[in-house]
């Protein structure tokens, strides 16, 4: 998933567990409940929402956040 165009994609509850996700956009993109453990790349994930998801906080050291969603409802803006 490499580079993949993912901006607005409903991803709820899906897998993406041991992913790489460098370079995909998921700006905007839905990933509540979705399994995110694993997953590592600089991905975009501003606008996106979280929420519910099972995600490593280590594995978006990389990621861009900006406006998003975090799995327990907060939000970050660590890259606005």
């Amino acid at each position: 998933m490499r580079g993949a165009d993912l901006r607005g994609s409903d991803l709820r509850g899906a897998t993406l567990g041991q992913s790489c996700l460098e370079g995909a956009d998921l700006s905007d993109a839905d990933l509540r409940g979705a399994f995110l453990e694993e997953i590592f790349g600089n991905m975009d994930l501003t606008d996106a929402n979280l929420m519910g998801a099972q995600v490593g906080i280590r594995d978006l050291r990389d990621a861009i956040l900006c406006n998003t969603v975090m799995p327990d409802g907060s939000i970050r803006n660590d890259h606005c």
